[in-house]
């Protein structure tokens, strides 16, 4: 990926970034603040999403790479599916739930995109040795 030189200047890393602040935002709330287990699981997979990017960034092969993203994918729908609970629970309101499922989804199709790329990439310099 030309002009990709560190995992920080990934748009999927940096919106997973920003997604990831936008859930410790939401456990800080008053509904949540007892509720540890929930709260842990979810920052867990949030923090999981964004560290498998760079991670598998910065392992020394694509076949690597692709499977870091393919397991920070999984993780986006973990988030995905915690916030499903927490508004199932009313430990937030449907407003937040939209918006952070939105943004949840979005970081979703980054890490696919960049993932298809990646394999791309891999099955390339297959062809190519």
């Amino acid at each position: 990926m030309p002009g990709v030189q560190r995992f920080e200047d990934l748009i999927a890393w940096q919106k997973a970034r920003a997604l990831n602040n936008a859930v410790n935002a939401m456990v800080e709330s008053e509904t949540l603040a007892k509720r540890y287990a929930f709260r842990d699981q979810l920052q867990r997979a949030a923090v999981s999403v964004m560290s498998n990017i760079a991670e598998g960034f910065e392992r020394a092969g694509r076949a690597e790479y692709a499977q870091m993203l393919s397991i920070a994918k999984g993780s986006c729908g973990e988030v995905r599916s915690l916030l499903y609970v927490a508004a199932d629970a009313g430990y937030i309101d449907q407003e937040r739930f939209h918006l952070l499922r939105a943004q949840a989804e979005e970081v979703s199709r980054l890490i696919a995109g960049l993932r298809t790329a990646v394999v791309r990439q891999r099955d390339a310099d297959r062809i190519r040795t």
